[in-house]
């Protein structure tokens, strides 16, 4: 090989680099990581950046590589072989956020973790989908911790070197009195191209070119403005690139402002009026609502709704009155906003919540939306090729085959057969990745060998972060154990308006710094996806604590549990359904309330640590997790692993709702 092959080469770099197969792709993530290296790039640098950033030297290096430039050329073929079986896209995604990867800063929690994983769930599975989003240019917010408080901070993101591709379109979205034009960009995901609405133009006023600054910032006309952008923009967006989309995917309530859009071109095909429309729309139409919790659904004041929509509604000959009366909820109170969850639910054909547990608490909770669809459910589920450790991958690839990343139930039947010594050693790496965090995060040194217990999520109250603080003393005796040492983990973000959530924060740091956390009990900040992957790859308990029913799903106890993490969790969401008592432990409900609720969960929480799950880690003679361990990690791997990887929640909404 010669410098001469420069140009051959960085074409295919560049392709492999703008597609984001290369986050999940084995081959072509260690292809990225050894690009990094030569580039002298951060480690978590997007590759578009590193191979920017090949000096001479380092191109020569690689182009010189014969077993490198193998690896590009295989990656590059099997790319192009994937894309070119990918079918019309007849199904369109509609989400405020997705979480793609960490170098694509444009997620904050859940709900766009899930959209991603369902885009490359979708594109393992060649589904005919496509994604509809906002492009926000300074993403969410990136997290400091100075003195126990969150303090937040933004970049900006500049797209083409995040991988997105300029699709040339420019299209109007209406907001009252004035219209904002948004530029369309595509950015691939495997098969799956994911539709970004960036309306930083300099046609715009700078109001509007801001709407599409951050993700969930700002008041309620922000919202409502990013809202109408994604939602009348994104169906405009799709008729111009020449998509007709056989069925619409409201990812949550954010996405429901496109039935306007909707019901306006049922009424030029014909429909008489708004309830006529409604009749063309809900065949093509499922509404995925993710929250039990009234305060995360989205609800406008009347006044702040018919500013901005009554002029569209005027030019379309409909009634703005009649469009609100479709977003009444009886349960909003006396004066009734325009609730976003509502609306969806008068609209869509078909409904759904993200467990069985969420669905029945979704038909209570949306009993009187009088045109609603009865809501079923489809459970939630994780990437597993995204979230797996790579050692953990080679294992299950080896030992039980590949299908086990599809769900497949008769692979996953062979996982009490492992060895333990075989899943000692894929746990390994993970374990001392943890320990480099921790240590450049917070400067502690955790026991690799220490029985290790996390908790990474959103700081939203209902999640109580703070349950395990309620008997410090009895945590302290915990940590304090020099026979059965136990560690925790914590990490996560709050809300930057959620006061709430950032006083919960500021305890958890507060308690980590005291002396009786004995250094065993630390909190990792300004979490993202890079940093969540290691988390599940080192611990061996995942806690989740919510107030029930209020966890819609919790997907972070999937991906632990994918990872060799026995889960420790209240009944709640997807945990309710998959529980079957060897698998990991319930922590039991209290009938109480309030605090009283709170000091009973967190004594039997304390009770399962104590008497059940250090003494089984801990067995005489036993290495860093005992045999008896290792089998019940392998048993859970037999009973989860089918029902927790998003290919299996992919399928239930292609048989259950794309394609009828």
């Amino acid at each position: 090989m010669s410098a001469h092959d420069r140009p051959r080469l960085e074409p295919l770099l560049l392709e492999l680099g703008r597609n984001y197969r290369w986050g999940w792709h084995k081959p072509t993530r260690r292809l990225v990581d050894q690009i990094r290296t030569l580039a002298g790039t951060e480690p978590n640098a997007h590759p578009l950046v590193a191979i920017a950033a090949l000096d001479h030297t380092a191109w020569s290096a690689l182009v010189d590589d014969r077993a490198t430039v193998a690896v590009i050329e295989d990656a590059h073929a099997s790319l192009t072989a994937e894309l070119a079986t990918a079918p019309p896209r007849v199904t369109a995604y509609f989400s405020p956020e997705f979480g793609i990867n960490e170098s694509l800063p444009q997620y904050s929690g859940g709900l766009g973790i899930l959209a991603g994983d369902h885009l490359k769930a979708a594109s393992d599975e060649n589904l005919p989908l496509l994604g509809m989003g906002l492009f926000y240019r300074e993403g969410f917010f990136q997290q400091s911790v100075v003195n126990g408080r969150q303090t937040e901070r933004y970049q900006q993101q500049d797209p083409v070197m995040l991988g997105a591709t300029d699709t040339g379109i420019i299209v109007d979205a209406p907001l009252g009195s004035v219209t904002a034009q948004a530029k369309i960009w595509r950015i691939d995901v495997g098969r799956i191209p994911l539709y970004l609405l960036d309306t930083d133009l300099e046609s715009n006023t700078a109001a509007v070119r801001s709407i599409t600054d951050r993700l969930y910032s700002g008041d309620q006309e922000h919202r409502l403005r990013q809202e109408l952008v994604l939602g009348i923009g994104g169906v405009r967006a799709l008729e111009a690139l020449g998509i007709a989309p056989t069925c619409f995917h409201l990812n949550e309530g954010h996405a429901g402002l496109l039935v306007l859009e909707l019901i306006k071109r049922a009424r030029r095909a014909g429909a008489e009026n708004i309830t006529a429309a409604l009749e063309h729309i809900r065949p093509i139409t499922l509404f995925t609502t993710h929250t039990p919790v009234p305060a995360g659904i989205d609800r406008f004041p009347r006044e702040l709704f018919t500013r901005y929509v009554e002029p569209w509604a005027t030019a379309n000959d409909l009634d703005c009155d009649e469009l609100l009366e479709l977003g009444v909820l009886a349960s909003d109170g006396p004066v009734k906003p325009f609730n976003m969850a509502a609306f969806c639910l008068s609209a869509a054909g078909r409904a759904n919540g993200v467990s069985k547990l969420h669905g029945a608490v979704s038909r209570e909770m949306f009993a009187a939306v009088p045109l609603g669809p009865t809501i079923s459910s489809v459970t939630n589920g994780v990437h597993a090729r995204t979230w797996v450790s790579d050692e953990l991958q080679e294992l299950f690839d080896t030992e039980l085959g590949t299908s086990w990343s599809e769900g497949d139930a008769a692979t996953w039947a062979k996982a009490p057969a492992l060895a333990p010594a075989l899943v000692r050693a894929a746990w390994q790496p993970g374990r001392h990745r943890l320990v480099d965090l921790v240590s450049s995060a917070t400067g502690t040194t955790l026991d690799p060998d220490a029985l290790t217990i996390g908790f990474a999520r959103r700081f939203a109250t209902y999640k109580r972060a703070g349950l395990l603080l309620t008997d410090r003393k009895r945590l302290a005796a915990l940590l304090a154990d020099p026979t059965r040492p136990m560690q925790f983990v914590f990490a996560g973000k709050a809300h930057p308006a959620d006061n709430d959530g950032k006083a919960l924060l500021a305890m958890v740091n507060e308690f980590a710094a005291s002396a009786e956390s004995s250094s065993r009990f630390v909190f990792v900040q300004n979490y993202d996806i890079d940093i969540a992957r290691i988390i599940y790859g080192g611990c061996d308990v995942w806690l989740n604590n919510p107030i029930r029913p209020m966890e819609a799903c919790g997907t972070s106890g999937e991906k632990a549990a994918l990872n060799g993490g026995l889960n420790c969790s209240i009944r709640d969401g997807w945990w309710d359904e998959m529980t079957d008592g060897r698998n990991g432990w319930d922590i039991p409900t209290s009938e109480l309330d309030g605090a009283e609720r709170d000091a009973e969960e967190a004594a039997s929480l304390y009770t399962l640590l104590e008497s059940e799950i250090a003494p089984l880690f801990y067995e005489p003679s036993a290495g860093r997790a005992s045999d008896a361990w290792i089998a019940r990690v392998c048993d859970a791997w037999s009973t989860l692993g089918p029902q927790v990887v998003a290919a299996r929640m992919v399928r239930d909404y292609d048989t259950r709702y794309y394609r009828p």
